[in-house]
């Protein structure tokens, strides 16, 4: 499996004005999805209804950042505006189903959250080294500033979906 996302990715990649459609896809599944499944995981711990929520605001999200990328990239007068939509919400996708693939997997919810993080970091490594290769040029430092930037927002929307859960007294 995660050599085809290594063929997918660094196919993109190769063509520098697919790389940024691929990793704003990817990185903002990353960061949504990783922080929207922990939070169900803890919040329901019910491997079923993560599963429905986390598929139902995939597709949603991944069909928005692709229209949204499109008109970005219309607005810019890119000729190849409708590909890079595409290929931003092909990414956004093939992350959010690589993510929720462990809940298939697992029955323990806390387990099939844990691969899912393990998961999120394959992804970011692989994607930076592809680009990276396709650029010559390293991918650690670039990796590491994406890891860094995906764990601090996920952490925050655990904190305030703590809170809130908290401040509105709702236990599931």
């Amino acid at each position: 499996m995660m050599s085809f996302v290594y063929v997918i990715v660094l196919g993109m990649a190769r063509q520098y004005k697919y790389a940024s459609a691929v990793v704003l896809g990817m990185h903002d599944a990353l960061v949504s999805l990783t922080g929207m499944i922990g939070g169900l995981t803890f919040a329901l711990a019910n491997r079923r209804l993560i599963i429905l929520s986390a598929i139902i605001a995939s597709v949603a999200a991944g069909l928005s950042m692709g229209a949204s990328c499109y008109l970005a990239e219309r607005t810019n007068e890119n000729p190849h505006a409708f590909r890079a939509g595409v290929t931003t919400g092909v990414s956004y996708l093939g992350t959010c189903a690589l993510l929720i693939l462990p809940y298939f997997l697992l029955t323990h919810t806390y387990s099939a959250l844990f691969l899912s993080f393990v998961i999120a970091v394959l992804i970011i490594f692989l994607c930076n080294f592809c680009i990276g290769r396709a650029h010559g040029r390293g991918f650690i430092k670039h990796a590491l500033e994406m890891l860094i930037i995906c764990a601090s927002v996920s952490v925050v929307s655990f904190m305030i979906g703590e809170l809130a859960k908290h401040l509105l007294g709702i236990a599931i």
